[in-house]
């Protein structure tokens, strides 16, 4: 379908240990594209991804690719473990669910969504 979000790219300055950090957290998986240059596929499976509109928190406020999990809080734990800081706490979305905003290892952003239509 045109018109819609279908890619997304993470930039990484140790793509070892950052493609170690998304395989852990999410288990995604990576496979090099043939060529000269280091650039890898990510496999995540085949779920359709969604898009959203927001105004600007702040003058750091880029673009953010949330991650549907199971739990939120788990998955926070989960990261900070693994190297990822917390720079938007858990919050409710009431009747639709939780969500958190990360930085990861090297400093990208990557969104947390639980579905929970209980939230709130």
């Amino acid at each position: 379908m045109i018109n819609t979000v279908c890619f997304f790219e993470l930039p990484a300055d140790d793509l070892d240990s950052l493609q170690d950090f998304y395989h852990k957290m999410f288990d995604w998986n990576f496979q090099k594209v043939p060529g000269d240059f280091r650039y890898y596929k990510i496999d995540m499976g085949q779920e359709t991804v969604k898009g959203g509109m927001t105004a600007r928190q702040d003058p750091q406020h880029t673009p953010v690719n949330y991650v549907k999990v199971g739990s939120a809080r788990e998955s926070i734990a989960k990261a900070v473990k693994l190297g990822a800081k917390v720079i938007v706490p858990q919050k409710p979305v009431p009747g639709a669910g939780w969500f958190a905003v990360l930085l990861d290892p090297q400093g990208n952003r990557i969104g947390l969504w639980e579905e929970d239509l209980s939230a709130g």
